[in-house]
Parts: C-alpha cells; sequence; structure tokens
C-alpha cells in the first residue's frame, strides 16, 4: 500500500506540473499571437498569423511595400545614428563615449534589420527569417549594452579601456548570437528546443522572455541606476527630465504598437499601423537619449586649453 501510495502520489505531482506547464505555455502561445494578430512585429514571422488587419501599404514601382514610412524612418535613424557616433567621438573625456558608441551601433542594427522584417520589402521568406533573427537578437543584444552602460557610468571599472569595451562589446556580440540562434531555430525547426508550432502551445519560454520581457527589465534597471548616480551622485536634477522623457517617448512607441496599432490600421485601411510610429518615437528616444547622456559628461578634459589662442598671447 505505500508503494501504491508513492507512486498514485508522484503521478499526481506529474498531472499538476505538466498541466500547469501547458497551461503557461498557451498564455504565452495565446498572449504572442493576440500581440501578431493586432500589430507588426518580427516575432511574428516565425509562425503562421492571422491578421485582424492586414498591412498592404503603398506601391511603389510594381512592388508593394507593405510599410513605406516604416522603411523610410529606418534610413533616418541610421543617418541619425551615424550622426551621434561623430558627436560621441568628438566628446574625448566623456565618461562611457565608447560604450556608448557599442550602444548606438546596436541601434543602427535594429534599424537595418527593421526595414526588411517590419518595413515589408519583397523578399522571399527564408531571407525574411534570417533577418528576423538578426533584428531580434539586435533587440536583446542593444537593451542589454544599455544596461552595461548604466553601470559603466558609476565607473566600477575604467570606460573606454580595451577591457571595458571588450566586456560590454563581447558579453553583447553573445547575446545577439545567442537570441539569434534561438529565433532561427524557432524558425528553421533545427531543434525541438524552441517549438512555435500552435501544437505545442507555442511553448517558446526564452524567445519571448529574451524579446519581451528582457528589454523591459533593462529599462527599468538602466532608469534606477542612472537616477542614482545622477541624483546622489552627481547631485543634480536637469539631466533626469531628459532620462525620464526617453523613457516615456519609447513607452508612447511602444503603445502605439501594441495598443493603437490595430485601430489605426483599420482607420487607414490597411496603408498604415502602429509599428510607424513606434520606428519614430524610438528614434525619438534614442536621441534624446543621447544627449542624456552627453548632459552628465565632460566635452574635454578639465585640464586641457579651451582657447590656445588665448593661450598662446600670454606666452614670451
Amino acid at each position: 500500500m505505500s508503494q501504491f501510495g508513492k507512486f498514485d502520489g508522484d503521478w499526481r505531482h506529474y498531472l499538476t506540473r505538466n498541466i500547469l506547464k501547458g497551461a503557461q505555455a498557451n498564455i504565452f502561445g495565446a498572449l504572442v499571437q493576440d500581440f501578431c494578430r493586432d500589430s507588426t512585429l518580427p516575432v511574428c514571422h516565425l509562425f503562421p498569423v492571422v491578421k485582424s488587419c492586414p498591412l498592404v501599404g503603398f506601391e511603389v514601382n510594381g512592388d508593394q511595400l507593405r510599410n513605406l514610412g516604416a522603411i523610410i524612418l529606418c534610413g533616418i535613424a541610421i543617418l541619425v545614428s551615424i550622426l551621434l557616433l561623430w558627436m560621441s567621438e568628438k566628446k574625448q573625456a566623456a565618461v562611457g563615449r565608447r560604450e556608448m558608441q557599442v550602444l548606438i551601433i546596436g541601434y543602427m542594427v535594429i534599424s537595418f534589420a527593421e526595414i526588411f522584417t517590419v518595413g515589408g520589402i519583397p523578399i522571399r521568406t527564408t531571407v525574411r527569417q534570417w533577418f528576423t533573427g538578426i533584428h531580434i537578437g539586435a533587440i536583446t543584444a542593444t537593451f542589454w549594452v544599455l544596461l552595461l552602460n548604466a553601470i559603466v557610468g558609476f565607473q566600477l571599472l575604467d570606460d573606454g579601456t580595451w577591457l571595458s569595451i571588450s566586456l560590454v562589446a563581447g558579453s553583447g556580440l553573445i547575446v545577439f548570437l545567442g537570441t539569434g540562434y534561438i529565433t532561427m531555430d524557432s524558425a528553421f525547426g533545427w531543434t525541438d528546443e524552441f517549438l512555435t508550432i500552435q501544437e505545442s502551445g507555442n511553448r517558446n519560454y526564452a524567445l519571448y522572455v529574451l524579446y519581451l520581457l528582457f528589454p523591459l527589465i533593462a529599462i527599468v534597471a538602466y532608469y534606477i541606476l542612472e537616477a542614482v548616480l545622477v541624483l546622489h551622485v552627481l547631485g543634480e536634477k536637469r539631466p533626469m527630465v531628459l532620462l525620464t522623457g526617453s523613457v516615456l517617448l519609447f513607452a508612447i512607441g511602444q503603445i502605439f504598437n501594441f495598443v493603437i496599432s490595430v485601430h489605426l490600421c483599420k482607420a487607414a485601411d490597411g496603408k498604415i499601423d502602429g509599428s510607424l510610429f513606434q520606428t519614430f518615437f524610438s528614434l525619438l528616444a534614442i536621441v534624446t537619449l543621447w544627449f542624456f547622456w552627453s548632459s552628465i559628461t565632460e566635452d574635454t578634459w578639465q585640464d586641457e586649453p579651451l582657447n590656445t589662442t588665448e593661450e598662446m598671447s600670454y606666452g614670451p
């Protein structure tokens, strides 16, 4: 009887555990399915989705560009990123200058991949799924680098050194490759570890956590760390306006993409949706973030002469 009772208890535990696991999988899968039904997201290229409002976009030279506005904004974002890289380079004494440039490069990769995933340029499905892997991998890696940039500000390690840059860029590359592999495995089914088919409840926990949950955690952690740095270490208040503005701009873009998108699409007969505004507000958020970082750093070394002509006039 004791052995039977033990078996009965183990069976109930096994059954309960798997029912809960299946319920969690269905919740994850249903959540992403709902997002993809009403929004334009790169992850939606990994499994079949029935759109509540298909994005048709505009016809250009015989080709149907489903998200022409997003394509144009992504091109502008890449140009703006190049400008921010140049402006960062001129801030010779800025804390975390190289690390900020790594962050901007990550945003450039996101913008480039977004042209082919969210932009809807006519390409083969397989090619689009490869760009989806690049896009999602770049998103996760860029938010990881964002979090590291907050830590760099405390100067626990000398910024701008090969060690600091290698840790930031190297770990970001590892996150990019890891997330990219999970995405591609989900798309092409190289293994059975990352399934996104409906029969499995779309139980791709790793992809959903890395793509949806981790960026949110990184933003909250970055805001808290930078608030501590600005208010308690530097004793400043004005930079918090820029930091808060950057977070709000990013949040507005997500609201357009996840909440307003379907209503905007129906009102515009499928010409545009919320992804256009998500791209726009994300661009404003990254620019505002750069100006926040610039406001708490020095442009030149304090012992560096600012006016060499004036210095020479006092010379012998």
